[in-house]
């Protein structure tokens, strides 16, 4: 099962970088759509966030936002969330843990996107 979409935007939030630091502050905003017939509930989430000089952070947790959303078929569940970088320029990619109403347990993967400050990508 999956029949879950996830669509990602993404924001450089300069107001809240140092980029002399360096810190580099991202928000992203996340759309999950239940493309399936049964209500889905997000469990977990599991990030894998690599910055320009390729160093990894994994992040684990329950839930997003402090929320495990029941998602119900045809339906879409939004939140922003955010990440702070020491490059310009990072990339984010994981999955979602979603458990039906059966009980049944599947993975949503979350596509890779780019975090990236304006004018740093050619």
């Amino acid at each position: 099962m999956s029949g879950i979409t996830i669509q990602v935007k993404t924001q450089y939030l300069a107001e809240h970088s140092s980029p002399a630091v360096p810190r580099f502050a991202f928000a992203y905003s996340i759309s999950i759509t239940n493309n399936g017939e049964q209500p889905v509930q997000l469990l977990r989430r599991h990030w894998i966030i690599t910055d320009g000089n390729r160093k990894v952070e994994e992040v684990r947790g329950d839930g997003v936002v402090g929320q495990q959303p029941w998602i119900a078929p045809q339906e879409s569940f939004h939140y922003t969330s955010g990440a702070v970088l020491e490059t310009p320029v990072g990339t984010m990619e994981g999955s979602y843990s979603m458990q039906q109403e059966n009980g049944d347990t599947f993975k949503a993967l979350i596509p890779r996107f780019t975090l990236a400050k304006p004018g740093s990508l050619h």
